[in-house]
């Protein structure tokens, strides 16, 4: 093992240029920085820095608590350690009751259980012995002492060879399971060849640390949590933002307009889980009428004359029993009963419309509101809603059957402690020119995303939208999933096998606006303009072209937080990412406004009480309903106690998209010359949220890989990545090409490190995915800027992603996909996004260096483009040995392998005060890479798997 040298004078570099000479350079430390965010924003809008952010006066420390808040009787530090030796304990207890077990079936005679022919059909089960480790993550807080018996904890093996004891409790403790690898060739051998392909989920899972999670004997079945009591005035978030007292009229007014609404649903709906259950009366079902079964219909139409259902049953010509009845509310109901042989009138799978007569006495025909399923035939433009209510149930959980009701086999994973999401499009995931299915993704897409390291899965699109183009974003059917990719029994298939591998699946859900297609939609859904949405202009969306709910109207509140339940409650969805979110809270929707930080911005006129009390309501629902449910809101704004919850008077989300930063990518890729990147402008970017709430951030999403955006890949490399992104053991390279991939790799690593408390990326972008994406269209005019646009003639060349690209040894794009996998299984090892130490120490203009702390990891990022430095001294906080455990300078990443984690190089920390570090040490920093230094224990530069990284075990902040 080679000893890096330690030399004295504070601040002590040799600097090398690309030609290898050495000089010696003066160093400038910036602090804070102005921040800027492009409009490239979605919502066009920008972000300045507020009052109570983490960073107000350029102070480089991020998340320091404030003098006032008292310190824990056990730190953060300690609780996460105490976890940690807590997980480790019950991995040795777990693999030693798996011995024991294995031990008993052998005297027993135990063989293993042989596939049936239906395990061909659908992926491996698990076996029942295989158990690999206890996660933690829903045991943050507790004392080991208080799980000291870990043998007896649900989801364990007892050691007298019991099965599971599975806790469906969403606060349990989960068991995972894997198997062993001289099962797993006996095991494909018995699959045969179809086998041999699902069983590629199962080789890639064991390869990167994901558990397995056990099946629910019987299949999974929820209850629901209880709703709190509504106490406090809403101003309980000021203790967080001293600044927030000057509103507090606002706070407690919205705050007592959401205590109204809550005892209104008490009071004269029988409580919040009967009202947000509307989905089970609302729509179609079947029930009974004097004692007859059949069909009840029911919907909300108020502005309608007359309504009737019409279908495939009837020929599409309604007969005198086939219209509805009206209430003095405007809900209309018929019941439909069975036929004399008692075979049901509307039958499985069968079209069905609403036929409504308006206040106008025009008739026409609507898929009505609450339908299951809408599908359109290859000869129509319309869809028609389809009754979706298959007669039987699969005999077996987790079995999927044509005809048949799912059932979920599988529990859901513990809440993950930072969000690695991996954001996609079922549609367009395959490989080919096609539309995907639930199916095919499920098979083909879900082992990449377990095999790169991401512990959640964002789905987009899910909610059916007549124009595909739309990216799901004009919804026309809120409770039918898309009949593009299979049957609302197809995603739950895919839910449920995404759980098997401990992914939490989050769904992108639209609330803040509805598609304009009035044939499809709910758009004049019962004649009038003001059904569901708001009136005239204002219930217009005019840069989207699109309509805006009226979250006042109670029937609107039934409609969206059933909607909001019915995802989570009937498909298992774990949470949800709230599109648009800021076009909701404001009257203005965000466009051509600046957010300077002025608190009257958020909490004045311009806001929209009514959508923030509805955001409000809805959070608290999931959250006390379903306790692990996850949400991110989609705000730009930056809106204060967006992310408190509702009992403190917040918004109530868990995170906020930090949608300046990938602005900021941009606008530096764009508009400035390497020499001029800030680095305090960057950093400040970074680290410029709000105190005690946390971010997802992102260095590009779906928005920057639209056709008329360029991902990041293609602002650094443009045209050259068709030309020069050839392995250099098979064509040329360029300087562009070289330069991007060094940056490619850094952006995306400093994003994740500095961000925020989560990461996200989009399906494709993680290696670099060439072109844009350009959904199959027709010409047409821009609603927002009346411009003609022309279509692709309906192609779906580029409405795909091309996964195929990394696994060419012959390309580049490998590098890319490599290090992405990498810096993902380096949070899963050390949690670093999680843990609660972080530390900016230096944000140099001149050397372009930003060096970092998070957790026990200290993270070296040189932005030169030609100066390297030798015996760089970096300030850390504690002393002792590390080791480069992961460095984009690899070669297995493109790099030149300077620095590498196989050179077993340890650097010393010794109490040698530096950048207001208490300790540091000497590095060596090459251009154009990010290094990541860890203590040298849990360093083994012989680590191969995944490829470049030298993670020796798991670290003290561990967090799959």
């Amino acid at each position: 093992m080679a000893t890096a040298p330690v030399s004295g004078g504070v601040g002590g570099k040799k600097m090398l240029t690309r030609g290898g000479a050495s000089a010696s350079g003066s160093r400038a430390l910036l602090s804070g920085g102005g921040s800027r965010s492009s409009s490239r924003a979605r919502h066009s809008v920008t972000k300045e820095r507020h009052p109570g952010l983490v960073n107000p006066c350029g102070d480089s420390r991020i998340r320091s608590s404030p003098a006032d808040v008292p310190e824990p009787a056990l730190s953060p530090v300690e609780k996460l350690r105490q976890e940690n030796e807590l997980l480790r304990r019950t991995i040795e207890e777990a693999e030693a009751a798996q011995a024991l077990l294995e031990e008993i079936e052998q005297e027993n005679g135990v063989e293993e259980e042989t596939a049936t022919p239906a395990a061909a059909t659908q992926q491996p089960t698990p076996a029942a012995g295989d158990v690999d480790m206890m996660d933690t993550a829903s045991t943050v807080g507790t004392s080991p002492a208080s799980m000291s018996d870990v043998s007896s904890a649900p989801g364990t093996y007892t050691p007298s060879g019991s099965k599971f004891l599975t806790s469906i409790d969403f606060d349990g403790v989960a068991a995972y399971t894997t198997k062993g690898e001289d099962e797993m060739s006996a095991y494909i051998g018995k699959l045969g060849p179809l086998g041999k392909e699902n069983f590629r989920l199962e080789e890639r899972t064991n390869r990167s640390w994901m558990p397995q999670l056990p099946p629910v004997p019987g299949g999974l079945k929820e209850v629901p949590g209880a709703m709190p009591e509504v106490t406090g005035d809403g101003t309980a978030c000021f203790q967080w933002d001293g600044s927030l007292e000057q509103c507090r009229e606002h706070f407690q007014h919205r705050y007592g307009v959401y205590g109204g609404l809550r005892h209104h649903i008490d009071v004269h709906e029988g409580g919040m889980d009967k009202f947000t259950r509307s989905y089970e009366y609302y729509g179609l079902h079947r029930g009974e009428n004097e004692g007859k079964k059949g069909l009840w219909y029911r919907e909300w139409a108020p502005g309608a004359q007359a309504l009737a259902l019409v279908g495939e049953f009837n020929q599409w010509e309604p007969s005198p029993e086939h219209w509805a009845v009206r209430d003095e509310f405007g809900l209309w109901q018929l019941f439909i009963p069975d036929g004399a042989d008692g075979s049901p009138a509307v039958k499985h799978k069968t079209k069905v419309k609403c036929r409504i007569v308006g206040s106008d006495g025009a008739t026409v025909d609507r898929i009505p509101a609450w339908i299951r399923w809408a599908t359109q035939e290859w000869n129509e433009i319309q869809f028609n809603g389809v009754y979706y209510d298959p007669p039987e149930t699969s005999a077996e959980p987790g079995v999927l059957e044509e005809g048949k009701k799912y059932v979920f086999k599988y529990p859901r994973p513990p809440r993950p402690r930072a969000l690695r999401i991996y954001e996609c499009h079922v549609g367009m995931s395959s490989m080919e020119p096609k539309i995907n299915s639930y199916k095919e993704f499920a098979a083909e897409v879900i082992p990449l995303i377990v095999d790169l390291g991401y512990n959640t899965v964002q789905i987009m699109a899910i909610q059916e939208h007549a124009y595909y183009g739309s990216f799901g974003y004009h919804v026309t059917n809120f409770f039918a999933p898309s009949s593009r990719f299979g049957t609302p029994d197809d995603l739950k298939y895919l839910i449920d096998q995404a759980h098997r591998y401990g992914l939490t699946v989050l769904m992108d859900i639209v609330h803040s606006h509805a598609s304009e297609n009035a044939q499809d939609g709910l758009n004049y859904f019962d004649g009038t303009d003001s059904c569901y949405f708001h009136e005239g202009s204002r219930g217009r969306h005019w840069m989207w072209g699109s309509r805006c709910f009226d979250y006042g109207n109670y029937e609107v509140l039934r409609f969206l937080m059933s909607n909001s339940r019915y995802w989570v409650d009937e498909f298992k969805f774990d949470g949800y990412r709230f599109d648009g979110v800021t076009s909701m809270m404001y009257h203005h929707h965000g466009l051509s406004t600046t957010f300077s930080g002025a608190y009257n911005e958020y909490f004045g006129f311009h806001t929209d009480v009514d959508a923030v009390v509805y955001l409000m309501l809805c959070n608290d629902m999931l959250h006390s309903l379903f306790p692990s449910v996850v949400t991110v809101g989609e705000d730009v704004s930056g809106m204060p106690a967006f992310c408190r919850p509702v009992s403190e008077g917040g918004t109530g989300f868990d995170y906020r998209l930090n949608m300046a930063i990938a602005d900021k990518w941009i606008e530096f890729m764009e508009e400035r010359t390497d020499d001029s990147w800030g680095m305090g402008e960057i950093a400040h970017t970074l680290t410029n949220r709000r105190w005690m709430e946390e971010c997802v951030s992102y260095a590009e999403s779906h928005d920057q890989a639209l056709v008329g955006d360029k991902t990041l890949a293609f602002w650094l490399m443009d045209s050259d990545m068709y030309d020069y992104m050839a392995h250099p053991d098979f064509g040329p390279s360029s300087p562009r090409v070289e330069r991007g991939i060094a940056i490619h790799k850094m952006v995306r690593l400093l994003t994740m490190t500095l961000g925020g408390e989560s990461y996200l990326t989009f399906m494709g972008n993680e290696f670099g995915h060439p072109e844009w994406i350009d959904f199959p269209r027709d010409d047409f005019v821009d609603p927002g800027t009346g411009k003609f646009v022309p279509g692709n003639g309906g192609s779906l060349e580029k409405c795909r992603r091309r996964f195929d690209l990394p696994d060419a040894d012959y390309l580049k794009y490998q590098w890319l996909r490599g290090f992405d996998r990498a810096m993902c299984h380096l949070d899963k090892a050390f949690g670093f996004m999680s843990a609660p130490h972080t530390y900016v120490s230096r944000k140099d203009e001149m050397d372009k260096l930003v060096v970092a702390e998070r957790g026990d990891l200290v993270f070296v990022f040189n932005f030169h483009h030609t100066n390297s430095y030798s015996d760089y001294r970096v300030g850390c906080l504690n002393t002792g040995g590390y080791k480069v455990v992961l460095s984009s300078d690899q070669s297995c990443f493109g790099g030149y392998s300077n620095v590498s984690k196989e050179a077993d190089v340890e650097f010393f920390a010794t109490d040698h005060p530096h950048d207001d570090r208490p300790a540091s040490m000497q590095v060596y920093a090459p251009a154009r890479t990010c290094v990541v230094y860890a203590p040298s224990e849990r360093v083994d530069p012989l680590a191969s798997d995944p490829e470049g990284l030298g993670v020796k075990d798991l670290g003290p902040y561990f967090a799959v």
